[in-house]
This record gives structure tokens, C-alpha cells and sequence, in this order.
């Protein structure tokens, strides 16, 4: 473990939370940075928490002179693929620009180790179900393009300085701390788990399928979703990697398997006990018919394995944070 400091940008938000609390649960020396756009002040359980935004250079240069920031953790982004396409220069001056201004903190600084969240919407939609990190990146949003310029930026800049780096592609993220501490509190959030769960508690008239005809083995769309717990322990097991002079990696996270809408939402009900309110729409543009990640890389790099790759689990663990959120709002 190192004395510095761990600088968690967007710390205040789903993964960030549970990654900060992970690596508070095992002592490392932590601030996070957030300007609570999205992100809950009451969710950030350990070290230090600073409002702020990543585009502030004096802020942030600040933050990783007087915490003595060896490692940054970059979580803080804009986040829905439809408000991507509607706003795509929010998406670039807060994906993009800030990542780039917090890059250039941290070069400025002599930050050692970098680890960012990105994701599979770099991937577009690729030509098979299954996608591994040589797969080609072909973003067909604003979302996924902003991600993918980071992970250029950083590529750069690591091969023109000392920094070395972990990009971590996530898949669908889903599910909340099994101890009920933290979960996923974000309004008007997309996640299908979240939405799920959301109606089973009544905080939505319905959930929709968008579409019912792919080709697939129940014609709904096929996705690789991953428990947060699992994807923040990515995020400790990346640190450890770079800390013990592990080269620059892009990773996949993902379980390397996937389950269809019907599946989740069948999940869903069985846990709950109860039927939800399902309407099915057609297909949205852009939805490839299956995304699985090609995860065998994650592990055979990080040592990372997965302890909540079990559905019921998953759902179990968003149904109980959202009965929760229901009884704190009653």
C-alpha cells in the first residue's frame, strides 16, 4: 500500500462510490472529487471529499500537490448515449476537454498511475456478438467517441512521459452494495437493472423492451452485465497492477457471458415476487442485437475474478437499495 494519495474524479457517482469504498475498507489514503451533477455527497464513505470540477485546472492541481497524488482514478463523466446524440459538445467539453485539462494536471504534477473508466460504446456495434479489446473501435455516438479520445489522449501521453495507465472498457454495470450502504441513485437513470427495479417498487408506470426481433435466441437484445461490486474490485486489482510496474493495458470488464432483456426482467420479478409492467417497443437506433465482452484479459492480467456473477444477485441487490430509496423518500 502507498502512502500517497488516490485522487477518485466523479467519486460522488454509482461505480466511483463503490470504488471509494472499497478502497477505504482496506486503508488507502483517498479524495474525491465531485461536482455533484449526478453524484451524492452521502455516498462518498471515506477519506476526504472536495465539490469541484475536473476542467478547474487550479483546483485540481491543487488537489494533487497538497494530497501528494500519486494515482487518479477518472470516473467523472457525462454518462446517457441519448443525451449524447441530442448535446454532443456537453459531452465533449466534459468527457473530453476536462479529461484532457486533467491529464495535463496530472502530467504537470508527476502523477505515476492513471486508471479510467471507459467504456464498450467504443466498440459501436461490431460485427459479432462477442467483443475483445483488438476488436475495432467504431463509436456511433458522441458518448462512446468522447470515451475513445480519452483512451487516445492517454495512450499519447503515456508514450511521451512516465505515466502509466489502465483503461477499463465496462460493460452494463448493475447492481448495488449487497450490505444496502451505497447503491445507484442517479434520476431519470437508463441502466435497464435500475429501471427494473425502479418499477418493481413503483417508482415507474412501466419498463420497456426496445425491440423484440433480433436475432437472438428470444429476440430481445443480448447484454454482458457486470455487478458493481465486481467492476470497482477491477478498479483495486488495476491499482495494485501499476503500483507493482505493470505496463499500460486497455481491459474489457465484463463477465464474458450475456443475458437478454427477457431474462433480466424475468429475474427481476422472480426476486421480487411480483409481476412488472412491461411494454415493448421497437428497436432504438444504434442498439446492437448482443454486446458480450472477450473477458479472459481482465483476468489473466489483473489476477481479477469476479464474486457476483449470478443475476439473482445482482437484481436482489438493486430491488433491496431501491426499497430503501423508497422509505427514505416515504
Amino acid at each position: 500500500m502507498s502512502s500517497n494519495a488516490i485522487l477518485v474524479t466523479g467519486g460522488a457517482g454509482y461505480i466511483g462510490s463503490h470504488t471509494v469504498r472499497q478502497l477505504g475498507e482496506r486503508g488507502e489514503r483517498v479524495v474525491t472529487l465531485d461536482n455533484l451533477s449526478k453524484g451524492f455527497r452521502d455516498a462518498v464513505l471515506y477519506g476526504d471529499f472536495v465539490e469541484g470540477d475536473t476542467a478547474d485546472k487550479t483546483l485540481v492541481s491543487k488537489l494533487l500537490r497538497d494530497y501528494d497524488v500519486d494515482t487518479v482514478i477518472h470516473f467523472a463523466a457525462h454518462t446517457i448515449v441519448p443525451e449524447s446524440v441530442a448535446d454532443p459538445l456537453k459531452y465533449y467539453r466534459n468527457n473530453t476537454c476536462a479529461s484532457r485539462n486533467l491529464l495535463e494536471c496530472c502530467a504537470e504534477a508527476g502523477v505515476k498511475h492513471f486508471v479510467f473508466s471507459s467504456t464498450a460504446a467504443v466498440y459501436g456495434i461490431p460485427e459479432s456478438e462477442q467483443c475483445w479489446e483488438d476488436t475495432p473501435t467504431q463509436p456511433i455516438n458522441p458518448y462512446g467517441m468522447s470515451k475513445l479520445m480519452t483512451e487516445h489522449m492517454l495512450r499519447d501521453l503515456g508514450a511521451a512521459s512516465d505515466l502509466r495507465s489502465v483503461i477499463l472498457r465496462y460493460f452494463n454495470v448493475a447492481g448495488s452494495d449487497p450490505e444496502g450502504r451505497i447503491g445507484q441513485s442517479t434520476p431519470g437513470a437508463t441502466l435497464l437493472m435500475k429501471v427494473a427495479a425502479e418499477q418493481a417498487v413503483g417508482k415507474r408506470e412501466a419498463v420497456c423492451v426496445f425491440g423484440t426481433d433480433y436475432p437472438t435466441p428470444d429476440g430481445t437484445g443480448v447484454r454482458d452485465y457486470i455487478h458493481v461490486e465486481d467492476l470497482a474490485d477491477a478498479h483495486l486489482k488495476a491499482l495494485d497492477y501499476l503500483r507493482a510496474g505493470g505496463d499500460s493495458q486497455t481491459l474489457n470488464c465484463g463477465y464474458g457471458h450475456g443475458y437478454s432483456v427477457r431474462e433480466l426482467l424475468d429475474t427481476v420479478q422472480k426476486v421480487n415476487g411480483a409481476p412488472l409492467n412491461i411494454i415493448e417497443e421497437g428497436r432504438r437506433a444504434g442498439d446492437p442485437p448482443a454486446l458480450i465482452a472477450g473477458a479472459e484479459k481482465v483476468r489473466k492480467v489483473l489476477g481479477w475474478e469476479p464474486r457476483y456473477d449470478n443475476l439473482e444477485e445482482i437484481a436482489r441487490s438493486s430491488l433491496n437499495w431501491e426499497r430503501k430509496l423508497a422509505e427514505r423518500n416515504d
